[in-house]
């Protein structure tokens, strides 16, 4: 069964929709691997700091039904889609890798372009699996991340508990 790590960020009611969103995502696909949670600024706009982890789940599920499970995670939490692409979230949802699939997979561009242009995504990443190799460059993420610093992007590690 294939390893999935998911990006998760909420700058809205961001406790309780993070919160919310993990008890959603271990009833449907059970066990979590969790890393810390960080606090960011807004990135390509001006709104509240988000709350920002990486989660991960092993699932048989197709990429593309994967997907829209996730989707209907969002909208459970208030989330529209269609909306600006930098705008403020109830709850953000994105599949950041699936197992070592590359590519167009049923709609989703893997790995998400995302790990390497945000400290946010990769920071959390690297500490979950930092021994975990990038399905396309063949690094690891600890290794990534030494090598993109993020100086204009800054993190601070939030106490959180969960469940």
């Amino acid at each position: 069964m294939p390893t999935v790590y998911l990006s998760l960020g909420s700058n809205i009611d961001r406790d309780h929709n993070i919160h919310s969103g993990l008890d959603q995502l271990a009833a449907e696909f059970g066990a979590l691997g969790l890393s810390p949670v960080y606090e960011s600024e807004a990135v390509g706009f001006s709104g509240d700091a988000f709350y920002n982890l990486v989660a991960s789940l092993d699932t048989d599920l197709p990429v593309g039904e994967l997907a829209e499970r996730l989707h209907a995670i969002e909208r459970a939490h208030g989330r529209v889609r269609g909306e600006k692409k930098f705008a403020s979230r109830t709850l953000d949802i994105d599949i950041l890798t699936y197992g070592d699939l590359t590519g167009d997979v049923d709609g989703v561009e893997l790995p998400r372009g995302e790990i390497l242009k945000h400290a946010f995504v990769l920071r959390p990443l690297a500490d979950l699996a930092p021994r975990t190799e990038h399905p396309v460059l063949k690094r690891t993420y600890a290794a990534l991340l030494e090598d993109y610093r993020f100086p204009e992007q800054r993190l601070w590690q939030v106490p959180f508990v969960w469940p």
